[in-house]
């Protein structure tokens, strides 16, 4: 992360299975997740996860990954911040080390759109466009589309670009930056990819 920037990064998401047996799938994600480095809160709605940010990606890859294991086609929907004013619930969980607590390896294919939002920057077109070229450098990008971008490949790779992505769409003078990700994954609808 860019120096003087606020450590604390956010994910609000949503994890919908597409099983009558949902519930299981959700509580199996995580309990099979190591969430000790990050700050965490499970309402009937929506999880967050708050803490630094190599440690909210990684929570939030382990949480998806090990949702898709099960093998049911599963939904996730989500929103990361980071800047936001008044942030600083969570900051117990700042003086963790860069260790990352989840090391799955697990090959899984993932299809996923993403929107970037620089708040209060003027050139925010300028981040995008260049954001968009990264995730066509980094071979992930998929295509264009009204208010997205889709982004496909390896989960680890997807969840690489992501990361990157939201460490270079911030600077010291718009530290605020919001990205939305919605993620599909075991669809039938990808026919084997």
């Amino acid at each position: 992360m860019q120096c003087g920037l606020s450590p604390i990064v956010g994910f609000r998401f949503s994890l919908h299975p597409m099983t009558n047996d949902f519930i299981s799938v959700i509580k199996g994600a995580l309990q099979e997740t190591d969430t000790s480095n990050v700050w965490m809160h499970t309402d009937d709605v929506s999880t967050v996860i708050r803490g630094k940010q190599v440690h909210v990606f990684n929570v939030a890859k382990a949480l998806t990954l090990h949702a898709a294991k099960t093998g049911v086609h599963v939904a996730l929907s989500g929103t990361f911040s980071a800047g936001c004013p008044g942030d600083t619930a969570g900051d117990v969980f700042l003086d963790k080390g860069d260790d990352l607590a989840n090391m799955d390896t697990t090959k899984q294919y993932v299809s996923s759109q993403f929107a970037l939002y620089p708040m209060n920057n003027p050139n925010y077109m300028d981040v995008i466009y260049r954001e968009v070229a990264r995730a066509k450098e980094r071979g992930v990008f998929n295509e264009s589309m009204h208010y997205a971008s889709g982004i496909h490949g390896d989960i680890h790779d997807v969840f690489a670009f992501y990361e990157e992505t939201f460490t270079h769409a911030r600077s010291e003078e718009h530290k605020h930056l919001v990205m939305t990700v919605s993620m599909s994954i075991n669809s039938p609808s990808h026919g084997g990819l």
